[in-house]
């Protein structure tokens, strides 16, 4: 007999893209289907030294069970850093998880009961569909652009199903890319408060831009809306820009929400790792942030340019894409042109047999998928690596 597992599970499927993960056992294969940062860029030296420091200046709270909100320390250290970015929090504003992922699954623990709608931007994070899908959300559909949501598409959506939250990653978002302008994050702001619905702002790329630095986060826009201050969340990580090891992520909203998500988070795991947090804090503490970011950057961005260059040269007019300004990903589109093919699935097959690995985008949409779209990461492969695989690209789109 089987299991009698819950009825929710009905709800989700296996990840895409980790069965993906199965074929690329082939020996010589260039992947760009990974969405994790380059652990070259890891600053090991000081994690090490932030770690010892934890270990000798403040052993027992690094090692014994904390606090569910948070490793003090490092929730002010945490408010000191949002601070840099405009955003006035206090160490008791925000609450500490197990990466930004949990924060997610805190969100859906705490604001879905089934049958609610959630708005959610198309594409978007697979793991935030499957998230919300498991707690019986009904995901709404946003369309977006290369500026991010479409404004004046979202209002109507928000008018005529008045869901529970709305999902943004505003800042090189994942799968897209796509950066929220300015006027359309004050806009958004608006119609949080015209419609009184929470906005959640999902910023684990934010810090990764190339040259400019984007828009001012929707938090730190909301001082200057009435009214909106009251309805965002913002989830944090240092995934994406320290190390995706330490699953350390943060939430920032409503003191009711975060109570809640604490409440929830007890049950869950008790609190993040204390030895992470204080390793976390004492990285923060150090100043080293600033340079290791420098250093990403920098890096990440010779690579977006080289891989733009790379598939404008290899792929021509079968293939559409906005040259993102930051981030880990590039979005793209097969035309068609020239009799090529238009499904991005197909095109993922014939890449694999040329020992090459991307992520076909339909699994990124909520609904409606766009089978012609496709992620590729260019966070993990030098300039070569990246040359030669677009090469072999070429090659499987012929």
């Amino acid at each position: 007999m089987p299991l009698p597992f819950a009825d929710r599970l009905n709800n989700v499927e296996t990840s895409a893209i980790r069965e993906l993960f199965k074929l690329l056992g082939k020996p010589g294969i260039i992947s760009f289907a990974g969405g994790f940062p380059d652990s070259a860029m890891f600053d090991v030296a000081g994690i090490q030294e932030a770690a010892n420091k934890a270990l000798t200046e403040e052993p027992g709270g690094a090692l014994q069970y904390g606090a569910t909100e948070g490793y003090n320390p490092l929730r002010e250290q945490l408010a000191a850093f949002m601070g840099t970015k405009g955003v006035d929090v206090s160490p008791d504003g925000l609450i500490v998880t197990t990466g930004s992922q949990q924060a997610l699954d805190l969100l859906g623990k705490t604001m879905i009961s089934p049958g609610d709608k959630v708005i959610v931007e198309a594409p978007t994070f697979l793991a935030t569909i499957q998230c919300f899908r498991l707690y019986g959300a009904e995901l709404i559909s946003a369309p977006i652009d290369a500026n991010g949501v479409k404004t004046d598409e979202l209002e109507k959506l928000m008018a005529e199903h008045k869901p529970k939250f709305v999902y943004l990653i505003p800042t090189f978002g994942n799968p897209s890319g796509a950066m929220l302008s300015l006027e359309r994050r004050k806009k958004v702001l608006e119609l949080a408060v015209k419609y009184n619905t929470l906005i959640v702002e999902d910023d684990p790329y934010g810090d990764l831009y190339f040259n400019a630095a984007p828009p001012p986060s929707i938090l730190s826009l909301s001082k200057d809306v009435p009214g909106s201050c009251e309805l965002i969340a913002h989830c944090g990580s240092m995934s994406k820009v320290l190390s995706p090891g330490l699953r350390v992520g943060w939430m920032i909203g409503p003191a009711e929400l975060l109570a809640k998500a604490t409440m929830c988070k007890q049950f869950s795991d008790a609190h993040t790792s204390t030895f992470a947090q204080a390793t976390a804090a004492q990285y923060l503490k150090a100043g080293r942030m600033p340079a290791t970011l420098a250093n990403v950057r920098k890096v990440y961005g010779e690579r977006a340019l080289a891989m733009g260059a790379a598939l404008k040269r290899e792929l021509g007019d079968a293939v559409e894409f906005t040259q993102p300004q930051g981030g880990l990903f590039f979005w793209a589109r097969l035309t068609g042109a020239g009799g090529k093919t238009k499904d991005a699935g197909e095109f993922a097959k014939k890449a694999i047999e040329q020992g090459v690995a991307f992520v076909p985008g339909a699994p990124f949409y909520a609904s409606k998928p766009d089978v012609s779209t496709f992620r590729l990461s260019f966070a993990t492969a030098d300039v070569g690596k990246i040359e030669e695989g677009m090469a072999r690209l070429g090659k499987a789109i012929q």
